[in-house]
């Protein structure tokens, strides 16, 4: 057999095994009894097979990079940006570079060319309307989704999930158990796991605790002003709404200031009376000398209705606009470096046959609390 390359099919013809097993049995990897491996390797030296490069790109970890597709969004989000981060860290462990995606890039056909240049993929928050996701589900090398996908497609190689339901039921508990009687819920548009459990869940706990819960779509990535003007037509059109739950990352400032234009104060001010602060505060409020639900001139809230009815406010992801705003935003706080390290690490686990195929691994979140839903005494 020395006159042409020795494949593998030939390892496994002569050893009497599948070529699955000859290609397992050399890498180390997979469930091949040991003696069974033994022999696959000893029939393959005697025949003098040797990988070719053709073949090297097709086994796990023989390119020595992984591809991160992300939303096309993500650019400008800070959470997919602490995501990558901590894929990359959590890959570079393993000694494998992360090859970002660009979405024109993995359109059509293109998906199967990247994919012949990594060994596996991550795609992150699919989306059913992402014409790239079923030719990466289908490019041939180990996938796993960060968040499942809802549409029709090649099952991944394993996912790491959120309890999203959860994170957004926990967080209409806590606005009720401060005192709100008729939150509402900014949640995002279209077709990832992700916005479809927001949406879901602010109608079943609505009517599973007999509360009208005002819900509002927004962009995915709705910016601030798109959170501001939904939130002000909102209040001007539902006065008695007294909590807004705002999904999309970075945006919840927008509802702070939507609160201070209506004349709504938002969360407590150590040292002064309820619904009074100082003039360059975001919540909507006057100096100490002026009432409760004034502005700097003196007018009454552009809500007209219920200007002294504060106003709870929360986010269902967690930053740094939610940590630096004032007052700080109550948020869920996703970990998404931890997310992205998770994802990482169960596709080097597929890749290195630690784990079996269809796994499906849970990431936990936060609540952190803070003063945007400490109602004012």
């Amino acid at each position: 057999m020395t006159s042409r390359t020795v494949t593998l099919l030939d390892v496994a013809r002569a050893a009497g095994v599948s070529k699955s097993t000859v290609s397992d049995a050399l890498q180390g990897s997979g469930r091949v009894a040991e003696a069974t491996r033994e022999r696959v390797r000893a029939v393959a030296e005697e025949l003098g097979y040797r990988p070719n490069s053709a073949a090297r790109r097709l086994r796990r970890s023989s390119t020595g990079a992984i591809g991160l597709h992300l939303p096309q969004t993500a650019t400008r989000l800070d959470y997919y940006m602490n995501l990558a981060f901590g894929a990359v860290a959590r890959a570079q462990e393993e000694g494998l570079d992360v090859v970002l995606l660009a979405p024109a890039g993995v359109a059509g056909g293109a998906s199967g060319r990247v994919a012949s240049r990594v060994d596996g993929l991550l795609v992150i928050d699919p989306e059913v309307g992402d014409s790239a996701v079923p030719g990466l589900l289908d490019a041939g090398v180990p996938v796993v989704t960060g968040e499942r996908y809802l549409g029709p497609a090649t099952a991944p190689s394993g996912a790491v999930i959120c309890d999203n339901a959860a994170s957004l039921t926990a967080l209409l508990d806590h606005v009720t158990e401060r005192g709100a009687r008729h939150p509402a819920v900014l949640a995002p548009a279209g077709t990832s796991a992700w916005a479809t459990a927001l949406r879901a869940t602010a109608a079943s706990w609505g009517q599973e605790h007999g509360v009208a819960v005002a819900l509002r779509t927004v962009p995915f990535a709705a910016t601030p002003q798109e959170a501001e003007e939904t939130t002000l037509a909102l209040l001007r059109t539902d006065p008695a709404v007294d909590a807004v739950i705002c999904a999309p990352d970075g945006a919840a400032p927008g509802v702070l200031r939507a609160a201070a234009t209506a004349g709504r104060t938002v969360g407590t001010v150590p040292g002064r009376t309820a619904g009074s602060t100082t003039s360059d505060r975001t919540t909507g409020t006057t100096t100490s000398g002026r009432t409760a639900g004034s502005t700097t001139s003196g007018r009454t809230g552009e809500a007209g209705a219920h200007p002294r009815t504060p106003l709870l406010v929360a986010s269902c992801v967690d930053g740094t606009a939610t940590r630096s705003a004032e007052p700080p935003v109550t948020a869920v706080d996703l970990r998404p470096a931890a997310y992205g390290r998770a994802c990482a690490e169960l596709l080097c686990d597929i890749l290195a046959g630690r784990t079996a195929p269809d796994t499906v691994r849970r990431h936990a979140w936060a609540l952190e609390t803070r003063a945007s839903t400490a109602w004012p005494c």
